[in-house]
């Protein structure tokens, strides 16, 4: 099969890689449908990640091929959609909404690799969900996005407890962000305030549900954010980005007593503990637990009451795998379709 191998950082190649084959009895094959290029991947394609001849790509949907002796809730023909972590949703972590700190957890991106055309999946009952049929063409690249960026701006959003009657503030623009928008909204928050200086996601932001848009960053960013809320800050802020900068922007605009959701990849952040005490808000984040959410989600994609696949702005064959890297590194997309 053909796949991508991120041999160095910046340093992307579609190869020939072994065809995955059941090793678990819990494991399944899927050929996938589509897969794409998340921002976190950027990671190691910047160096900032360790990265030497590794597989690529955590977010996926196909169909599934083969099962082991002991899956039963996916069987070869159902077309599926899985989260970006392994989990066997049993264990008393996943009983209690956090699927990606299972006590059997792995991520799926440098090590099963799904920006492929096959992937085995372990744990594939506790991982894997099923479509209620093979779904039209057009719904293909929205049920990708809950794989990850939707399912993660959706976890952002609850976490921060957007809801009827909050103001709600997204920090980043990118794909994730723009899913806490679209989550906010369905959730019914009364406003969305998104953080975005580029025209372009601006309008992303709006069709998703943003009703103001602040441009400024830092103390200046925060001001606004407190302008705009009659000097309280917003009830939820997302923080959908990881850097020192965007996440101190993030709790300074939550209003004492809120919540903010944190899901972007962060390397050396350093919160102030006096700064974080004083500020009196609720804090929940990391690896968004997708498979406590993709029931629910793919029923709104199916149904066609959201429509998260917009967010691809850009789609190349896989075999051009490197420029869809180089495109979203130098922010010209948003975020990258691979078809297969």
């Amino acid at each position: 099969m053909r796949g991508v191998i991120m041999y160095g950082p910046g340093d992307v190649h579609v190869v020939d890689r072994e065809d995955p084959k059941i090793i678990e009895p819990t494991d399944a094959i899927i050929r996938l449908t589509a897969t794409c290029i998340c921002g976190s991947d950027l990671w190691p394609y910047r160096g900032i990640e360790p990265v030497d001849h590794t597989p690529m790509g955590h977010e996926y949907v196909g169909v599934v091929e083969e099962i082991g002796a002991d899956v039963k809730t996916v069987k070869p023909g159902d077309f599926v959609i899985g989260s970006f972590v392994i989990s066997d949703n049993t264990c008393e972590i996943c009983r209690a909404g956090f699927q990606s700190k299972c006590i059997h957890a792995e991520f799926v991106a440098q090590t099963v690799g799904t920006q492929a055309e096959k992937a085995r999946i372990p744990h594939a009952d506790g991982t894997l969900v099923a479509t209620p049929g093979h779904p039209d063409d057009d719904l293909v690249p929205a049920l990708l996005a809950a794989s990850d960026v939707l399912g993660t701006g959706w976890y952002a959003a609850d976490a921060a407890q957007a809801g009827p009657g909050k103001t709600v503030a997204v920090v980043g623009d990118g794909a994730v962000g723009l899913m806490a928008i679209l989550a906010a909204r369905e959730l019914g928050a009364e406003r969305i305030i998104a953080m975005s200086r580029h025209p372009e996601r601006q309008k992303l932001a709006r069709y998703y549900g943003a009703t103001d848009i602040v441009e400024e960053r830092g103390e200046e960013g925060i001001g606004r954010i407190r302008d705009l809320t009659d000097g309280y800050g917003a009830h939820s802020v997302v923080e959908a980005v990881g850097t020192q900068e965007s996440f101190m922007q993030a709790v300074g605009a939550t209003r004492g007593g809120g919540h903010m959701g944190y899901v972007g990849v962060n390397y050396d952040v350093q919160i102030p503990g006096i700064q974080l005490f004083f500020a009196g808000i609720h804090l929940l984040g990391g690896p968004a637990p997708v498979r406590r959410f993709l029931p629910d989600l793919i029923d709104r994609i199916w149904n066609r009451t959201i429509d998260p696949g917009r967010v691809f702005d850009l789609t190349l064959p896989l075999d051009q795998a490197a420029e869809g890297y180089k495109a979203m590194n130098e922010r010209r997309a948003i975020k990258t379709l691979l078809t297969l």
